[in-house]
Protein backbone atom coordinates (compact mmCIF):
# COMPACT_ATOMS: atom_id res chain seq x y z
CA UNK A 1 0.00 0.00 0.00
CA UNK A 2 0.78 3.88 -0.63
CA UNK A 3 1.91 5.49 2.37
CA UNK A 4 0.69 9.14 2.45
CA UNK A 5 1.42 12.21 5.11
CA UNK A 6 -1.50 13.17 7.56
CA UNK A 7 -2.27 15.77 4.98
CA UNK A 8 -2.95 13.53 1.76
CA UNK A 9 -4.60 11.11 4.36
CA UNK A 10 -6.95 13.83 5.36
CA UNK A 11 -8.08 14.25 1.44
CA UNK A 12 -8.84 11.01 1.12
CA UNK A 13 -10.59 10.95 4.27
CA UNK A 14 -12.83 13.71 3.43
CA UNK A 15 -13.91 11.53 0.30
CA UNK A 16 -13.89 8.98 2.60
CA UNK A 17 -16.50 10.70 5.11
CA UNK A 18 -18.54 11.99 2.20
CA UNK A 19 -19.02 8.61 0.44
CA UNK A 20 -20.11 6.68 3.78
CA UNK A 21 -22.19 9.36 4.77
CA UNK A 22 -24.52 9.77 1.30
CA UNK A 23 -23.98 6.02 1.02
CA UNK A 24 -28.09 6.12 0.43
CA UNK A 25 -27.90 8.39 -2.40
CA UNK A 26 -25.21 6.08 -4.16
CA UNK A 27 -23.34 9.57 -4.86
CA UNK A 28 -21.16 9.47 -8.34
CA UNK A 29 -17.22 9.42 -8.89
CA UNK A 30 -17.98 12.93 -9.81
CA UNK A 31 -19.89 14.06 -6.75
CA UNK A 32 -17.10 12.43 -4.11
CA UNK A 33 -14.22 14.23 -6.14
CA UNK A 34 -15.93 17.48 -6.48
CA UNK A 35 -15.56 17.56 -2.30
CA UNK A 36 -12.31 17.91 -2.82
CA UNK A 37 -11.84 19.77 -5.73
CA UNK A 38 -10.68 16.72 -7.82
CA UNK A 39 -11.57 15.40 -11.50
CA UNK A 40 -13.07 11.95 -11.29
CA UNK A 41 -10.69 9.97 -13.36
CA UNK A 42 -7.42 11.63 -10.77
CA UNK A 43 -9.40 10.39 -7.36
CA UNK A 44 -9.88 6.73 -9.19
CA UNK A 45 -6.13 6.56 -9.99
CA UNK A 46 -5.30 7.97 -6.33
CA UNK A 47 -7.21 5.18 -4.65
CA UNK A 48 -6.58 2.52 -7.28
CA UNK A 49 -2.60 3.88 -6.21
CA UNK A 50 -3.30 4.29 -2.20
CA UNK A 51 -4.93 0.66 -1.99
CA UNK A 52 -5.89 -1.01 -5.08
CA UNK A 53 -9.45 -0.77 -5.66
CA UNK A 54 -12.11 1.33 -6.87
CA UNK A 55 -13.77 4.01 -4.47
CA UNK A 56 -17.25 2.29 -4.94
CA UNK A 57 -15.90 -0.81 -4.15
CA UNK A 58 -14.26 0.10 -1.17
CA UNK A 59 -17.16 1.83 0.57
CA UNK A 60 -18.76 -1.16 -0.72
CA UNK A 61 -16.81 -2.79 1.57
CA UNK A 62 -18.16 -1.15 4.89
CA UNK A 63 -22.04 -0.16 4.27
CA UNK A 64 -24.33 -0.40 7.28
CA UNK A 65 -25.91 -3.60 5.51
CA UNK A 66 -22.44 -5.25 4.66
CA UNK A 67 -21.39 -4.47 8.65
CA UNK A 68 -24.52 -5.76 9.86
CA UNK A 69 -24.14 -9.25 7.58
CA UNK A 70 -20.92 -9.59 8.82
CA UNK A 71 -21.69 -8.73 12.42
CA UNK A 72 -24.63 -11.82 12.04
CA UNK A 73 -21.78 -14.32 10.90
CA UNK A 74 -19.27 -13.18 14.24
CA UNK A 75 -20.71 -14.86 17.46
CA UNK A 76 -19.61 -18.60 15.87
CA UNK A 77 -15.96 -16.76 14.85
CA UNK A 78 -14.90 -15.40 17.48
CA UNK A 79 -15.85 -18.11 19.99
CA UNK A 80 -13.72 -20.48 17.42
CA UNK A 81 -10.75 -17.67 17.75
CA UNK A 82 -11.01 -17.37 21.74
CA UNK A 83 -10.91 -20.91 22.20
CA UNK A 84 -8.33 -22.52 19.63
CA UNK A 85 -7.35 -19.70 17.43
CA UNK A 86 -7.59 -18.78 13.74
CA UNK A 87 -4.80 -19.63 11.54
CA UNK A 88 -3.50 -17.16 8.99
CA UNK A 89 -2.68 -13.31 8.44
CA UNK A 90 -5.98 -12.20 10.28
CA UNK A 91 -4.00 -13.41 13.55
CA UNK A 92 -1.38 -11.63 13.55
CA UNK A 93 -2.39 -8.88 16.39
CA UNK A 94 -2.83 -12.29 18.81
CA UNK A 95 0.62 -14.34 17.24
CA UNK A 96 2.88 -11.13 17.16
CA UNK A 97 1.85 -9.43 19.94
CA UNK A 98 2.66 -9.74 23.35
CA UNK A 99 0.19 -7.25 26.10
CA UNK A 100 1.38 -6.84 29.99
CA UNK A 101 0.29 -3.70 32.12
CA UNK A 102 2.62 -1.82 34.63
CA UNK A 103 3.22 -2.99 37.31
CA UNK A 104 1.93 -0.88 40.46
CA UNK A 105 5.56 0.03 41.58
CA UNK A 106 5.81 1.34 37.92
CA UNK A 107 2.73 3.43 37.72
CA UNK A 108 3.43 5.41 41.12
CA UNK A 109 7.08 5.87 39.14
CA UNK A 110 5.63 7.92 36.91
CA UNK A 111 8.46 7.34 34.83
CA UNK A 112 11.41 7.76 36.82
CA UNK A 113 14.25 6.15 35.67
CA UNK A 114 12.53 5.31 32.40
CA UNK A 115 14.28 6.26 28.61
CA UNK A 116 11.49 6.40 26.38
CA UNK A 117 12.33 6.69 22.10
CA UNK A 118 9.77 7.86 19.96
CA UNK A 119 9.48 8.06 16.16
CA UNK A 120 7.15 9.33 13.45
CA UNK A 121 6.36 6.91 10.93
CA UNK A 122 5.03 6.85 7.23
CA UNK A 123 1.88 4.78 6.77
CA UNK A 124 -1.56 4.47 4.41
CA UNK A 125 -3.53 6.28 7.30
CA UNK A 126 -1.13 9.28 7.76
CA UNK A 127 1.76 9.85 9.47
CA UNK A 128 1.78 7.69 12.74
CA UNK A 129 3.71 8.26 16.36
CA UNK A 130 5.53 5.70 18.13
CA UNK A 131 6.91 5.43 21.56
CA UNK A 132 8.42 2.52 23.83
CA UNK A 133 10.86 1.96 26.41
CA UNK A 134 13.44 -0.96 26.56
CA UNK A 135 10.66 -3.02 28.18
CA UNK A 136 8.40 -2.39 25.15
CA UNK A 137 5.84 -0.81 23.16
CA UNK A 138 3.70 2.25 25.28
CA UNK A 139 1.91 4.44 22.47
CA UNK A 140 1.09 4.08 19.21
CA UNK A 141 -0.82 7.48 18.26
CA UNK A 142 -2.39 8.53 14.52
CA UNK A 143 -1.11 11.83 14.22
CA UNK A 144 -4.01 14.12 13.43
CA UNK A 145 -4.31 17.89 12.67
CA UNK A 146 -2.26 20.61 13.94
CA UNK A 147 -5.06 21.70 16.50
CA UNK A 148 -5.41 18.31 17.86
CA UNK A 149 -3.17 17.54 21.32
CA UNK A 150 0.49 16.20 20.08
CA UNK A 151 1.12 12.81 20.74
CA UNK A 152 4.41 13.77 22.89
CA UNK A 153 3.05 15.98 24.87
CA UNK A 154 -0.11 13.75 25.87
CA UNK A 155 2.42 10.75 26.73
CA UNK A 156 5.06 13.19 28.35
CA UNK A 157 1.99 13.87 30.88
CA UNK A 158 1.30 10.10 31.71
CA UNK A 159 5.02 9.89 32.33
CA UNK A 160 6.32 13.57 33.69
CA UNK A 161 9.61 11.99 35.01
CA UNK A 162 10.13 9.86 31.80
CA UNK A 163 13.81 10.54 29.66
CA UNK A 164 12.47 11.46 26.17
CA UNK A 165 14.72 11.13 23.11
CA UNK A 166 13.74 10.95 19.11
CA UNK A 167 15.06 7.54 18.12
CA UNK A 168 13.13 4.98 16.23
CA UNK A 169 13.99 1.54 17.70
CA UNK A 170 13.04 -1.67 16.26
CA UNK A 171 9.89 -2.41 16.86
CA UNK A 172 8.84 1.23 14.98
CA UNK A 173 9.79 0.26 12.22
CA UNK A 174 8.17 -3.51 12.24
CA UNK A 175 5.09 -1.82 13.58
CA UNK A 176 5.29 1.30 10.27
CA UNK A 177 5.83 -2.04 7.49
CA UNK A 178 2.70 -3.86 9.44
CA UNK A 179 0.87 -1.26 8.94
CA UNK A 180 1.55 -0.47 5.58
CA UNK A 181 0.57 -4.07 4.33
CA UNK A 182 4.30 -5.88 4.37
CA UNK A 183 2.88 -9.20 6.42
CA UNK A 184 6.69 -10.21 5.11
CA UNK A 185 7.91 -8.36 8.14
CA UNK A 186 10.35 -10.82 9.83
CA UNK A 187 9.55 -11.08 13.90
CA UNK A 188 11.81 -12.97 15.78
CA UNK A 189 10.05 -12.48 18.93
CA UNK A 190 6.83 -11.09 19.94
CA UNK A 191 6.46 -7.45 20.00
CA UNK A 192 5.39 -6.27 23.62
CA UNK A 193 3.24 -3.85 24.49
CA UNK A 194 3.56 -2.21 28.32
CA UNK A 195 0.95 -0.40 28.95
CA UNK A 196 -0.83 1.70 31.98
CA UNK A 197 -4.84 0.60 32.72
CA UNK A 198 -7.21 -0.84 35.04
CA UNK A 199 -7.07 -4.80 35.27
CA UNK A 200 -10.15 -4.31 33.49
CA UNK A 201 -9.49 -2.60 30.63
CA UNK A 202 -6.15 -4.61 30.12
CA UNK A 203 -8.79 -7.49 29.55
CA UNK A 204 -10.34 -5.69 27.09
CA UNK A 205 -7.50 -4.72 24.65
CA UNK A 206 -6.59 -8.82 24.97
CA UNK A 207 -9.76 -9.75 23.75
CA UNK A 208 -9.47 -7.25 21.02
CA UNK A 209 -6.38 -9.02 19.65
CA UNK A 210 -8.14 -11.91 19.18
CA UNK A 211 -10.32 -10.13 16.57
CA UNK A 212 -9.15 -11.19 12.69
CA UNK A 213 -8.67 -8.66 10.26
CA UNK A 214 -11.35 -8.60 7.96
CA UNK A 215 -14.05 -9.59 10.80
CA UNK A 216 -16.12 -7.31 12.39
CA UNK A 217 -17.65 -7.50 16.06
CA UNK A 218 -20.17 -5.17 18.10
CA UNK A 219 -19.45 -3.95 21.79
CA UNK A 220 -22.40 -6.66 22.86
CA UNK A 221 -20.28 -9.14 21.34
CA UNK A 222 -17.08 -8.48 22.98
CA UNK A 223 -18.43 -7.98 26.55
CA UNK A 224 -20.08 -11.41 26.13
CA UNK A 225 -17.21 -13.20 25.17
CA UNK A 226 -15.55 -11.77 27.70
CA UNK A 227 -18.42 -13.42 29.66
CA UNK A 228 -19.74 -9.95 31.26
CA UNK A 229 -22.29 -8.99 28.94
CA UNK A 230 -23.76 -6.54 30.91
CA UNK A 231 -20.70 -4.62 31.00
CA UNK A 232 -20.92 -3.09 27.57
CA UNK A 233 -20.47 0.52 28.59
CA UNK A 234 -17.53 -0.90 30.60
CA UNK A 235 -16.47 -2.11 27.31
CA UNK A 236 -16.75 0.89 25.22
CA UNK A 237 -15.17 2.70 27.80
CA UNK A 238 -12.11 0.61 27.06
CA UNK A 239 -11.93 0.68 23.87
CA UNK A 240 -12.56 4.39 23.74
CA UNK A 241 -9.03 4.69 26.18
CA UNK A 242 -7.09 2.21 24.28
CA UNK A 243 -3.56 3.66 23.72
CA UNK A 244 -2.12 1.62 20.81
CA UNK A 245 -3.58 2.48 17.55
CA UNK A 246 -3.80 -0.49 14.76
CA UNK A 247 -2.29 -3.66 16.48
CA UNK A 248 -4.76 -3.80 19.64
CA UNK A 249 -7.43 -3.69 17.03
CA UNK A 250 -10.07 -1.06 18.64
CA UNK A 251 -11.40 -0.40 15.05
CA UNK A 252 -12.61 -3.81 14.41
CA UNK A 253 -15.13 -3.19 16.97
CA UNK A 254 -18.59 -1.16 15.72
CA UNK A 255 -21.79 -0.58 16.76
CA UNK A 256 -24.91 -3.71 16.73
CA UNK A 257 -26.87 -1.55 14.30
CA UNK A 258 -23.60 -1.59 11.87
CA UNK A 259 -23.22 1.63 12.03
CA UNK A 260 -19.32 2.37 12.59
CA UNK A 261 -19.35 4.78 14.81
CA UNK A 262 -16.99 7.15 16.44
CA UNK A 263 -12.77 6.49 16.61
CA UNK A 264 -10.88 8.36 18.55
CA UNK A 265 -8.48 8.76 15.47
CA UNK A 266 -10.81 10.48 13.38
CA UNK A 267 -14.02 7.85 12.26
CA UNK A 268 -12.94 8.42 8.36
CA UNK A 269 -9.76 6.65 9.59
CA UNK A 270 -11.69 3.85 11.15
CA UNK A 271 -13.25 3.39 7.63
CA UNK A 272 -10.47 3.51 6.02
CA UNK A 273 -9.04 1.26 8.40
CA UNK A 274 -12.05 -1.39 7.82
CA UNK A 275 -12.65 -0.89 4.34
CA UNK A 276 -8.94 -2.23 3.74
CA UNK A 277 -8.78 -4.76 5.28
CA UNK A 278 -12.25 -5.97 4.42
CA UNK A 279 -10.90 -5.91 0.77
CA UNK A 280 -7.55 -7.41 1.66
CA UNK A 281 -9.25 -10.42 2.79
CA UNK A 282 -11.94 -10.54 -0.03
Amino acid sequence: MKTLSTAQFTVIAEVIAYLYSHASQQPSLEEAAAQVGWSSSYLQRQFQAWVGISPKKFIQYISVQHAKALLSQQHSVLETALETGLSGTGRLHDLFVHLEGVSPGEFKQLGHNIEIDYSYEATPFGDIFIASSARGVCSVQFVLNEQSACPLTTLAQQYPYARFQAHSRHWHTQIAQWICGDLSVSLSQKIPLRLRGTPFQLKVWEALLKIPAGQLYSYQQVAEHMGQPSAVRAVASAIAKNPIAYLIPCHRVIRASGVVGEYHWHTSRKLALLSTELAMVR
